[in-house]
């Protein structure tokens, strides 16, 4: 197969006439797909998860969800209901979701006293949500990290409740930058259960706090330039700091932030570290990139640079995903859209980035309700 109607680039994936427009063996590769996992997808709460919390934070959030226009949108069936959410991924060949919040990430960005309060009762709804299908949804709890130590009881509390991984602001605080160690005992608590650790874009003190008052062009500035800068800089923080090589169990995902510039950086980083290694102390001992791939997950959806890229790197690092139920999901065509991406590469790489990294990231094997 060839790249995949490359002409039909630009309109992205909510051009859906181009997906149905896919060739006969193109439609046959795809309905041939196994059921994937999605890494990156969204949960709509229901106001009443946020009633639950005590005056003044309840009021205090729910004028965060009312502002955030870019957090409240209005949401199809299945964003927050379990028994439609099983309906919505087997119309779009899913076998299970890596789950994360909605309205939820905003939370990132307020004071740490909403934060130690809101969480909590949103992991405990997530928890209720996911029983209902535990082999189909899994759940990333939310913490807040001003007090690790209670970080780290929220991070057991979750697991204990049947949740995975856990979940971190991507912008922390000017005060907690992740260069301290000051992160440390909850990275070991991580790698001690085999919990990857989250980072999604527009969590924590980002460009998202104030992006809804930009106009015209600088709307574009916060969606590319920013975002994309908060991520390198979440991840450089991380790798340069040492902290792989303090816990190296720790595995990290870094969720919805594509993955087209990833070669690039790592490839300048390494450049820079053996230019500087012998001049300046570094806490770290190898390649950056050989971290990166010993340590590192990403997730992608709609980039063709980076997929273009999959035939020579990233094949055990990247995972799949639908971003459903937000307006840049491939629902209900993600067979077809996976295919469009990856459908020249080999069987066994497909496999990979589709569902076998993730099975084999979050210890999936045998806890799929569908194979």
């Amino acid at each position: 197969m060839n790249m995949m109607h490359p002409e039909e680039v630009v309109p992205g994936v909510r051009n859906f006439d181009a997906l149905e427009r896919l060739s006969a063996a193109e439609r046959a590769a795809a309905e041939a797909l196994p059921p994937m996992i999605s890494t990156d997808s969204h949960l709509m709460e229901p106001e009443s998860v946020w009633e639950r919390l005590p005056s003044p934070q309840r009021e205090q959030v729910q004028q965060l969800i009312a502002k955030a226009g870019f957090f409240n949108r209005a949401m199809p069936a299945g964003a927050g209901e379990p028994h439609a959410r099983i309906t919505v991924q087997e119309q779009d060949g899913v076998a299970a979701e890596i789950l994360f919040p909605n309205n939820g990430m905003a939370i990132f960005g307020m004071e740490r006293e909403v934060q130690e309060v809101a969480f909590p009762i949103y992991n405990d709804w997530l928890a209720d949500f996911c029983s209902v299908a535990p082999k189909r949804f899994f759940g990333v709890p939310c913490v807040s990290v001003y007090d690790i130590d209670g970080a780290v009881d929220e991070l057991h509390r979750s697991l204990n409740n049947g949740l995975t991984g856990v979940m971190v602001w991507q912008v922390p605080d000017p005060a907690l930058p992740f260069t301290t160690r000051h992160y440390d005992p909850l990275w070991k608590a991580a790698a001690d259960a085999e919990a990857p650790v989250h980072m999604h874009i527009l969590t924590g003190h980002s460009y998202a706090r104030s992006h809804q008052s930009t106009v015209g062009y600088e709307k574009i500035r916060g969606s590319v330039n920013h975002k994309q800068n908060d991520t390198i800089n979440a991840l450089f923080d991380i790798l340069f700091s040492g902290v792989f090589t303090r816990f190296p169990k720790l595995r990290l995902v870094l969720a919805e932030s594509e993955c087209g510039w990833l070669p690039f950086i790592l490839q300048q980083w390494d450049y820079y570290y053996h230019r500087f290694k012998n001049k300046d102390e570094l806490p770290i001992d190898r390649k950056p990139s050989e971290i990166f791939f010993d340590h590192v997950y990403c997730t992608w959806l709609e980039d063709y640079s980076g997929t273009r890229q999959f035939t020579w790197w990233g094949q055990d690092n990247l995972m799949w995903s639908n971003d459903f139920p937000h307006s840049n999901t491939t629902f209900p065509h993600s067979r077809n859209n996976v295919i469009r991406h990856i459908g020249n590469l080999a069987h066994d790489v497909q496999m990979k980035l589709i569902r076998d990294n993730a099975i084999q990231l979050y210890r999936l094997d045998g806890r799929l309700e569908v194979n």
